[in-house]
């Protein structure tokens, strides 16, 4: 079942035209990482692809959305918002229910942070707060995994645990990668983008990292 499709579409932002073109089909349960240079339209499409099944969706985005003030649980807990009444949210803000700390506090074992749980996102390192937002959108309900960069402060092990556990716990993942062992590794399609237009549609399995290079390599003029 196509859980998102695009027919030779449009998209951009202020007057200035990001992606052209674009005819793309995902199913539900698909792991789909988009590639492709700075600038070639990744993180323009994720957001679009976002934009279309949002509902049963969590968005990791590339500068993360935490709020630094506020402590990894409350960070993490704001997966549900959406799921609880406006008294139990705010009680959660001063005294956390003892049932939420434990189903918060269960998804962050899964990425090493645990030990974290009180802190201030203030104070976490660049990898522990990237990790802190992919906790954010495992913690939420959706089926739908979707992440700009998500593992790009952590190192290879650790990214790799990440993507490992994130591909388990969602139906569907659509990641913009910038690793290209990576994407190939950890997912099932390869989306590749150039100059705003989806020029690669393959299988991830066979594919080595150099068959990728056209889609960084400068276009003759």
């Amino acid at each position: 079942m196509a859980l998102v499709e695009f027919r030779d579409e449009s998209a951009g932002y202020n007057g200035r035209t990001v992606l052209s073109g674009i005819t793309l089909r995902i199913e539900e349960g698909e792991r789909i990482a988009l590639v492709g240079e700075s600038g070639a339209g990744k993180s323009t499409l994720l957001r679009l692809i976002y934009e279309r099944c949002r509902d049963d969706s969590a968005l990791v985005p590339q500068e993360l959305g935490l709020v630094q003030a506020l402590t990894v649980f409350h960070n993490v807990y704001m997966g549900r918002l959406h799921r609880c009444a406006v008294w139990h949210n705010l009680r959660n803000l001063l005294w956390p229910a003892r049932a939420d700390v434990d189903a918060v506090r269960n998804v962050l074992v899964r990425l090493r942070l645990e030990d974290k749980l009180f802190a201030p996102v203030g104070t976490l390192s660049g990898g522990q707060q990237q990790r802190t937002a992919v906790a954010r959108a495992l913690y939420h309900p959706g089926n739908v995994f979707i992440a700009d960069e998500p593992v790009s402060s952590v190192d290879e092990h650790q990214a790799r645990e990440i993507l490992d556990t994130t591909s388990a716990a969602k139906r569907t993942v659509i990641l913009a990668m910038h690793d290209r062992s990576l994407a190939i590794r950890c997912t099932d399609r390869l989306i590749g983008l150039k100059g705003g237009r989806i020029v690669l549609n393959e299988r991830s399995s066979g594919i080595r990292p150099t068959d990728l290079d056209h889609l960084y390599r400068a276009s003759m003029q």
